[in-house]
């Protein structure tokens, strides 16, 4: 099967939008030329789980004109844009990825691209990996390696690290510098409170606004909340980062205390049952409930069900919970990544850096295909890359150290 997507005829609209991203994509447009001008992935099979939105598009047609032969399958069930999924499809890549899709066949485009015997795997969550080391052995000995795009699949991805299971190199691009400091923290941020407000039309000035986790993208997310006049409250299980988030201006609490005054709550932590029965039970009517991690964990969704007595999607990606004692609270997205399904998620200029970094990341995985299989970072000339043609692009100058300030840096005679 070359693909399987909502409907071909969606194409026309689906190039459309890439070609809108583009215009805001130019880093990842200046690796295209050089890929088109001198084909270093020529030959290679590329398989990618990713979030089928326009961003990933325009990296599809990157590495495509490269030379890749390219399968690419969704990272979650609700956030493939089905004209983009067509788009891509009509212009030869194997897309098998539908907004909507059920839990089976949502692993049954992820063993489509296993079937595709790909030399280099793309990730986001990490699903694909951990997919190919339990089921696909034969496979995870073939590939030359893989990149992983969230905190949540380099989580996982450490784990077996850890746990010597590993099969094959994997870059880490969630760790670059280009990519945390801004998708994780700009990106989120926005995308979030985006989704947020498309699915509830609420006003956010003056509301207790709860970020469950200050990493990267709760910084972001508690960040643009307090733009727009929210109350921000932030919880965590980090000493240091509930520090930071204390020095940042917030009120920092536990969610138990929280669960009682918060207006609207976002998780953003990695982790299970960050929203539980006990925090639940707490809530004042109307509270709304979302979340902003990669998978649909951090909400507890059977709590929340056992709880209920009543349901009724009184919006589009919005369900009511009428519990036992009258008081209602309203799950956005399904509790899945709230910035995608009710959302476009990020914004592509800040996209421009992420998937620059997956390009240049499958290009050096492909040109160096002995390493040992472990999690790395994305090499810093990779990283540094990306950050000048980026300011290169937005037309911003910098100044370059002096030879004598070289020397000064390496230098440790020099002192008062």
């Amino acid at each position: 099967m070359e693909y399987k997507v909502r409907d071909i005829g969606l194409a026309g609209r689906g190039k459309l939008q890439l070609d809108w991203a583009e215009q805001h994509m130019p880093v990842l447009l200046r690796i295209r030329k050089q890929f088109q001008n001198e084909k270093p992935l020529k030959g290679l099979r590329v398989g990618a789980v990713l979030h089928v939105t326009k961003e990933t598009g325009v990296l599809m047609r990157t590495l495509a004109a490269g030379g890749a032969e390219i399968a690419l399958a969704a990272s979650n069930p609700l956030s493939t844009q089905d004209d983009v999924a067509a788009a891509l499809a009509s212009e030869g890549i194997h897309v098998y990825a539908w907004r909507g899709e059920t839990e089976k066949e949502y692993y049954w485009a992820i063993e489509r691209i296993v079937e595709f015997e790909p030399h280099i795997v793309l990730d986001d969550g990490a699903d694909l990996h951990t997919f190919i080391h339990q089921k696909a052995e034969d496979l995870a000995k073939k590939i030359k390696g893989g990149t992983e795009e969230t905190t949540t699949g380099v989580i996982r991805l450490r784990a077996m690290e850890e746990q010597k299971v590993l099969r094959y190199p994997i870059i880490a691009v969630n760790d670059a510098y280009t990519k945390y400091l801004f998708d994780n923290r700009y990106g989120t941020g926005q995308s979030t409170i985006d989704g947020i407000l498309r699915a509830t039309n609420i006003l956010l000035a003056g509301k207790n606004f709860v970020v469950a986790g200050y990493g990267w993208c709760g910084r972001g997310i508690a960040m643009r909340a307090r733009g727009m006049g929210a109350r921000v409250i932030v919880t965590e299980v980090d000493p240091i980062r509930a520090l930071e988030a204390y020095m940042d201006g917030f009120q920092v609490m536990p969610m138990a205390e929280a669960a009682k005054i918060g207006d609207i709550f976002v998780t953003a932590t990695g982790n299970r049952d960050v929203i539980r029965k006990e925090h639940m039970e707490l809530m004042k009517d109307g509270a709304i409930l979302a979340n902003s991690g990669h998978f649909n964990v951090e909400v507890n969704l059977n709590d929340l069900e056992e709880l209920a007595v009543e349901k009724r999607e009184i919006r589009p990606h919005v369900v009511e919970y009428r519990l036992g004692n009258g008081r209602r609270l309203y799950l956005l997205a399904e509790g899945r990544l709230v910035n995608l399904v009710a959302a476009e998620g990020h914004p592509s200029e800040v996209m421009d850096m992420s998937f620059a970094n997956q390009a240049l990341s499958v290009l050096y995985l492909h040109q160096n295909p002995r390493m040992k299989p472990q999690v790395y970072k994305v090499p810093m000339e990779i990283d540094r890359r990306v950050a000048e043609l980026k300011l290169e692009a937005l037309g911003v100058r910098i100044d370059k150290l002096t030879p004598e300030q070289e020397e000064y840096l390496k230098s440790w005679t020099l002192g008062t």
